[in-house]
């Protein structure tokens, strides 16, 4: 899979899964999937991308080249915490 159809069907999975799981109560917002790292390496293909909303998820998607699979991972950020190194 090469990686622009890649990108293309990660961006489909995120849109259908954050669908999905939106409070049913409440109108679906329009919102955008945006890629924020994606990597491939010989057959096989990775990315982490979010949404538009404020929900705080992301969402990791690898491409295993040598089964033809799609894993899909999809992750809530809790806290971002600022770590002084010196």
């Amino acid at each position: 899979m090469d990686s622009l159809l890649f990108i293309k069907k990660c961006k489909e999975l995120v849109r259908d899964y954050t669908n999905k799981h939106t409070d049913k109560s409440d109108e679906v917002p329009e919102f955008d999937v945006f890629v924020v790292w994606q990597s491939k390496v010989l057959q096989n293909n990775k990315a982490l991308l979010s949404t538009t909303l404020f929900d705080g998820m992301y969402y990791e998607v690898t491409f295993n080249g040598d089964k033809s699979e799609i894993y899909f991972d999809a992750y809530k950020k809790f806290e971002n915490i600022c770590i002084e190194y010196k």
